[in-house]
């Protein structure tokens, strides 16, 4: 049986260099304690000798060091450790065997270790080097900033990640589904083996089950192919994200050797020239976010209910799917897709054999620096691709591997002599020789021939879905051939080429696959329908990319770093959702400042804007109406100019079933402040991972809203409950992640706590200067 445990707790780690602590008698008791995911980077605080590209944080080596205990049992069994995501140069040894190396900070890697452990006190070393900041054109984070498993098999087992399962053919009435693994008997006996495969409901009910008899010669492997035939399938969608579990089997003379359990879903997915993207059938428009890695404060040690809680944000907006920038997602991360409900671009590389500009001293800020993963790529290329798409093949939301972003961006580093006549994205602002051809930089022709290579090795693996890549530059690409080598061709930006591209390269399938917040943009996909869809970037502000100091992030997204929504989700939720709603804000005149509060002056003129996707929207100011507006065109936002009068603004908004919403803002008082915390979770489970989100806002005494981002708030811990980090969405805010204390931003702070492993009562205290402090209970069970 395989028995998988997860090692992410009490672990051992030094910030530095230390060339003994591979040797497993190496004494580490003065190391630091943490526990995985852990990012180091966020812990320091920013600084301008950093990069800005990587967001003003550091790098640097690490060591970490893991005692485990292995029970008697695993004598004479495979023992695997895995490692989902360590940035980056891993060098890894288990009780002083080194394993091996591994360069890309975004790849999950395993290795066998059965020859080098043993029952009783094992150790683990993992060394990390990130000796550039300037290494990535966004903020990496540094260390094991994902999940660590050790697992256990018997030598006749199941190979780890050789079971593949896809749809063959579905719908409503009837499914045929294909499972592919690899059994192995790594012993020196021969080996009469029963293997079965069966696919269980969300009910635990049987829909499908097949056997087979094998036979395994001594130190052989076999791979076994079944098919599984499905009556009343429930299919896999945004929608209705219907799950199964497939459970294969390995059995010796009635006794069970090993099981895998495999999440999958059954649908269909297909690209058509002429008429887009079809899930189940039916024609679906991709309403899609490019999301990066990391989460403000907790940098890229992002835990999975901090993802579901954003992911809920975007199903809220209406959006149904994401597009992972630019690098593999985390495991976890791909399993709430499936579970939520989202389509999915998976993607591996932001560069390939030539290295891009990596922005130090502010975006698109010269000279650039030329740092990373291109050092690699020649020779891990291959392997990270494969084994990136052998780990993700399984999940339902995946509709298509993308082998790069912006790999063919002008004279970044590729060139080609049609520069002399095209202009495509060589900005008028770059230097003379950053805008011209030049003979010495690489040919752009020589992305056809990477690019061939790479859809071949994903081929390899998976031949069910599409390989894509985001082009920044179409003109060319299109011309050099690198499109030709795509089964579906994202576009970034561009929209303007849509239908000319169309109509010039017969039987090419385009989509957004990056995009600009405009309503213009999502009207060229609406009005075409050979165009899938579109990824607007960015879903959620990121750390790095960053315009220059103090900024330390970009402010691209629908939501900031805390997870709270800015006017532009309101617009695109007008645009994407189906639920009616309303949202006001209000903007100061000539303040170009959109805020959600009524709390002004007295005579100052401003702006109110009723976000809805309703066909009527009226505003009250203190219960006198300010005018009925129609709402008539995709995307129209109704304004109303008015002079601020304290009370309160009241937005009623109607569609045309006669349903209405309502949207109010209160003027609030500023004698005393109250804080006001609420989280998402009152009890936690003590296994020293479970998170909560506690949201702080500031009132006055009645409980209105106050934006006042002078006042601060410090929170420390009571009982077995630690602070995993303290923010507030305002990155020019340059207070240390670290930190206990935050300034309110726009009248809010989001507070990240984590259990520990032992039970009992706990507590996060909040305190303010200029309010009463308040205290948040918590259970530990």
């Amino acid at each position: 049986m395989t028995k998988k445990y997860n090692v992410n707790l009490d672990w051992k780690f030094l910030l530095g260099e230390e060339k003994n602590a591979w040797y497993k008698g190496f004494d580490d008791r003065h190391w630091r304690d943490v526990q995985l995911p852990h990012d180091w980077s966020v812990e320091a605080p920013f600084s301008k000798e950093h990069s800005s590209g990587t967001g003003y944080l550091p790098g640097g080596i690490g060591w970490y060091r893991k005692s485990f205990h292995l029970q008697e049992e695993i004598k004479g069994k495979k023992v695997n450790l895995t490692i989902e995501g360590a940035y980056q140069n891993a060098k890894v040894w288990v009780n002083s065997y080194y394993l091996g190396y591994r360069p890309y900070g975004y790849s999950s890697f395993s290795y066998d270790i059965s020859d080098f452990v043993h029952s009783g006190d094992n150790v683990l070393s993992i060394r990390l080097d990130r000796p550039s900041t300037s290494d990535s054109r966004w903020f990496t984070g540094s260390g094991i900033y994902r999940n660590v498993y050790v697992s256990v098999q018997e030598h006749t087992r199941i190979v780890p990640e050789s079971t593949f399962y896809y749809t063959k053919s579905s719908d409503e009435n009837n499914a045929v589904v294909a499972v592919e693994t690899t059994i192995e008997n790594d012993t020196v006996y021969k080996k009469k083996l029963k293997i079965e495969s069966v696919l269980y409901d969300d009910h635990d009910h049987i829909q499908g089950e097949l056997s087979q008899l094998v036979t395994l010669q001594a130190n052989d492997a076999q791979q076994l192919s079944f098919e599984l035939n499905i009556d009343s399938p429930q299919l896999w969608s945004p929608e209705t994200p219907h799950l199964y579990q497939l459970v294969t089997r390995v059995s010796e003379a009635d006794e069970l050797v090993d099981e895998l359990v495999t999440t999958v879903g059954i649908r269909s997915i297909s690209f058509d020239y002429e008429t887009g993207f079809f899930l189940n059938g039916k024609s679906t428009l991709l309403k899609g976010v490019c999301v990066h890695h990391d989460a403000g404060t907790l940098g890229a040690a992002v835990p999975k209910e901090v993802w579901k809680r954003r992911l809920e944000k975007f199903k809220d907006l209406g959006a149904n799917a994401i597009r992972m920038s630019h690098n593999p997602p985390a495991p976890d991360l791909l399993d709430l897709c499936d579970e939520m409900g989202f389509l999915v671009i998976d993607e591996i590389f932001d560069e390939w054999e030539g290295p891009k500009n990596k922005w130090s001293t502010g975006h698109n800020v010269y000279p650039p620096k030329h740092d990373g993963y291109f050092e690699h790529f020649p020779e891990w290329g291959e392997r990270d691709l494969k084994d990136w798409v052998q780990r993700d093949r399984n999940h339902p939301s995946i509709i298509a591997w993308s082998i790069g972003n912006e790999i063919d961006y002008p004279n970044d580093p590729y060139c080609h002599p049609s520069f002399k006549e095209m202009t495509g994205n060589n900005d008028k602002d770059k230097p003379v020789q950053e805008r011209q051809y030049d003979p010495n930089k690489p040919n752009a022709e020589r992305l056809v021939s990477i690019s061939k290579k790479l859809v071949n090795y994903v081929k390899e693996i998976d031949t069910t879905r599409p390989v894509t890549a985001a082009l920044a530059y179409p003109e060319l690409s299109n011309l050099t051939g690198l499109s030709d080598t795509l089964d579906i061709v994202g576009y970034n930006y561009k929209e303007h080429l849509y239908e000319q591209d169309h109509n010039k390269y017969t039987g090419q399938v385009i989509y957004g696959s990056e995009n600009s917040h405009s309503v213009d943009n999502w009207l060229e996909v609406v009005n075409r329908p050979y165009i899938s869809g579109q990824f607007l970037w960015t879903g959620i502000d990121f750390l790095g990319e960053a315009q220059g100091w103090p900024i330390r992030g970009s402010m691209a997204g629908l939501l900031d770093l805390a997870g709270r929504e800015k006017p532009g989700f309101y617009l695109r939720k007008s645009l994407w959702s189906k639920e009616l709603f309303g949202k006001m804000t209000v903007e100061q005149m000539d303040s170009h400042k959109e805020l959600f509060m009524w709390d002004y002056d007295e005579g100052d003129q401003v702006l109110i804007r009723g976000y809805t996707n309703g066909e009527k929207a009226e505003c009250f100011v203190n219960g006198k109406s300010l005018g009925v507006k129609e709402v008539t065109n995709i995307g129209e936002v109704p304004v109303w100019q008015t002079t601020f009068q304290k009370g309160e603004i009241k937005l009623v908004v109607v569609n045309d079933d006669h349903e209405s919403f309502e949207d109010v803002l209160y003027t609030p008082s500023h004698d005393h402040y109250l804080l006001k915390a609420i989280s998402d979770k009152d009890t936690l489970v003590g296994n020293g991972e479970d998170v909560a989100h506690i949201e702080v806002y500031l009132t006055d005494q009645e409980g209105k809203m106050v934006i006042n981002d002078q006042e601060r708030i410090e929170v420390s811990t009571e009982g077995a409950i630690d602070i995993l980090g303290i923010e507030n969405g305002d990155l020019s805010d340059l207070t240390p992640y670290s930190a206990s204390q935050r300034n309110f931003h726009q009248g809010y702070v989001l507070i990240y706590v984590r259990s520990k492993t032992e039970g009992g009562e706990a507590a996060i205290h909040i305190r303010n200067t200029g309010a009463k402090d308040t205290k948040v209970p918590f259970t530990i069970v």
